[in-house]
């Protein structure tokens, strides 16, 4: 059977990190929620159900995500640092208002002509400013 843990602990373990219970549940919160979490808010929402879970283990799990190009930084104006999975590759949105980061789909995300002769490991694209909702 297919499942999201089988999935989540195969995945990890390609990417050489020890698939543990507390990362496959961190892993998989970040895979469910469209909120761009920040550790916090993963530590939060995780904390009662597994409550042997501790903010440190988070916080190093997603550095260790980050690392690993799992999960990518989101930072919003200096705020605590939101993530997301950096899988499939897409761009974000910044309301302004509201706070909230909306994915982009990415198939305006080609690299320009300009750079051709550059070899691009990464690209993040960052757009801010009002969302349809605030807007009205």
């Amino acid at each position: 059977m297919d499942t999201l843990a089988a999935r989540s602990d195969a995945l990890l373990r390609q990417k050489g990190i020890k698939a543990s219970f507390q990362r496959v549940s961190i892993f998989e919160y970040l895979h469910r929620s469209k909120e761009h979490p920040s550790v916090s808010q993963i530590f939060a929402d995780l904390h009662p159900c597994i409550p042997s879970l501790s903010r440190a283990t988070v916080y190093n799990t997603i550095n260790l995500f980050v690392e690993k190009k799992i999960a990518i930084p989101v930072h919003v104006d200096g705020a605590e640092a939101r993530y997301d999975l950096a899988e499939p590759h897409h761009a974000h949105f910044h309301c302004e208002v509201c706070q909230r980061i909306f994915d982009l789909p990415s198939e305006d995300l080609a690299v320009p002509e300009s750079l051709k002769d550059f070899l691009v490991r990464e690209t993040q694209v960052h757009y801010r400013g009002v969302c349809p909702d605030c807007r009205r």
